[in-house]
């Protein structure tokens, strides 16, 4: 079983106007997909969760929609809070949540605040989120330690880089594996650096139809996997 993993949630616009409904409403549904795979992971033993619930590049969608959205998420944190800290999941965020409107802040410091202590299931949520960017605020913050003296440019290596990187809050920043719906065969700016060797699993349904059958097929393609980290064959 991986012990993490990660997960672009594509589709839900299409979904929707696949079935002449409003935008929303595949958003809408795409939230009970993400509910349904939290409890999947939970009783399958998975330790940690990452979801791409909102890039740093959706904000060139119209308005309307990234109101929804941010709405949409505020809404469904405050309804499922009480019952994922009862279920034993710790919720992280990563991502530049200034952008967000004070109270969605003030709700997600809370959040992770109160499930601090739960190890059943880490859940990290990427919200505002770009893999170019962590990886850019991570070289600034070792060039400010070089500037100040702690350390020397010659000691930078990969451990020092990750150690500055927004899933330095796990134990398993390296997802195992990473799966994509709607059949978009892309990463689109996730987790760049700590994707280097995630195995990749590109699913044909969109985020809502996404339940206990297509993720267990992707767990199953994970395991029939041989993983070598680019060493020879066993």
């Amino acid at each position: 079983m991986p012990s993490h993993v990660a997960v672009i949630m594509d589709g839900n616009r299409r979904w929707a106007r696949m079935r002449g409904l409003p935008v929303g409403s595949g958003y809408e549904a795409g939230a009970r997909a993400f509910r349904s795979i939290v409890e999947l992971c939970c009783n399958w033993g998975i330790r940690v969760l990452t979801v791409f619930a909102f890039s740093s590049d959706n904000w060139f969608r119209p308005k309307v929609e990234t109101d929804f959205l941010m709405g949409l998420f505020e809404r469904g944190l405050r309804d499922e809070l009480q019952h994922l800290t009862s279920a034993g999941v710790r919720i992280s965020i990563i991502g530049d949540v200034s952008r967000l409107l004070k109270p969605l802040q003030v709700l997600l410091a809370d959040a992770m605040e109160t499930t601090i202590n739960n190890s059943r299931l880490h859940l990290i949520i990427a919200v505002n989120y770009s893999g170019q960017n962590d990886i850019v605020q991570a070289c600034q913050k070792l060039a400010i330690k070089v500037k100040d003296g702690l350390i020397e440019p010659e000691e930078i290596n990969e451990f020092l880089v990750e150690r500055e990187l927004e899933t330095n809050c796990t134990d398993f920043p390296h997802p195992d594996l990473l799966i994509r719906t709607s059949g978009e065969i892309r990463i689109s700016n996730f987790l760049l650096w700590q994707l280097a060797y995630t195995e990749l699993y590109f699913a044909h349904s969109l985020w809502p139809d996404f339940g206990e059958d297509e993720f267990r097929e992707a767990v199953y393609s994970f395991q029939r996997r041989q993983r070598r980290y680019g060493g020879q064959k066993s």
